[in-house]
């Protein structure tokens, strides 16, 4: 499924979700002036390495340990290709307006990051034997999936789904295409730990682990609004 646009206008403008557009984007152009072997080599220091990360715990290297803790920032910054860079900050600007809507820009630039750092958590704990670099937003972006799911569970998400290899526009509610995107993280991410790999060369249970950040953290850093607008009557908070 490929969501176009949803019913949800943004009341300001949203400062933090294009800073952080604009800095994916930045690194993500800076990644193309590279050798293969050079990018494969920035991958590797600064995406996150399940396998490599255990094992310098249980050996109690923690300077390194300490390297790797920046490794769950910076890989947020880093992707592999077009269709992942693209397919990641597409998501983050349909959506995440009207998330920075409801928490602010400060509070929403804190929350990407902390979802994004407990998504490359959550993959170290689901896939500890991994040698793949796992890298991208997407993490992060789960989390502002989960926050909208919350915030506007009733808001429509206008959206692409093939039927019979033909694509068709479909008007979703939130809560069914992101409840339906999510089931489909769970179903890949089982099949990640039953291949003990990443895959189809996704972190799916990064995915899954800033989803459920993202529900957790978003009742903390959402404002609560002084009066009731047209948009917050989506939302049951």
């Amino acid at each position: 499924m490929l969501p176009l646009w949803d019913n949800i206008p943004a009341r300001r403008f949203p400062l933090a979700m294009w800073e952080l557009i604009a800095l994916n984007t930045l690194v993500f152009l800076l990644e193309q002036t590279l050798k293969p072997a050079e990018l494969e080599r920035l991958f590797w220091l600064n995406g996150i390495v399940p396998a490599y990360t255990v094992r310098l715990i249980r050996e109690g290297t923690w300077p390194l340990v300490a390297a790797e803790v920046v490794s769950l920032i910076t890989s947020m910054f880093l992707h592999g290709g077009w269709l992942h860079f693209l397919g990641n900050m597409w998501t983050l600007y349909l959506f995440g307006d009207n998330v920075e809507d409801r928490m602010g820009t400060a509070r929403f630039a804190i929350f990407y990051l902390a979802c994004g750092i407990l998504a490359g958590v959550f993959h170290i704990l689901a896939e500890p034997m991994s040698y793949v670099p796992a890298i991208g937003a997407s993490g992060a972006i789960s989390g502002v999936l989960a926050a909208y799911l919350l915030l506007y569970p009733y808001a429509r998400v206008f959206t692409i789904v093939p039927i019979f290899i033909i694509p068709w526009l479909v008007e979703l509610p939130a809560v069914i295409f992101i409840g339906f995107w999510y089931l489909t993280q769970v179903f890949e991410g089982v099949l990640a730990v039953a291949h003990e790999v990443a895959y189809q060369g996704v972190a799916w249970w990064a995915h899954i682990g800033g989803f459920l950040a993202g529900l957790t953290l978003t009742p903390f850093f959402v404002r609560k609004p002084h009066r009731r607008r047209f948009a917050d009557e989506f939302s049951p908070w």
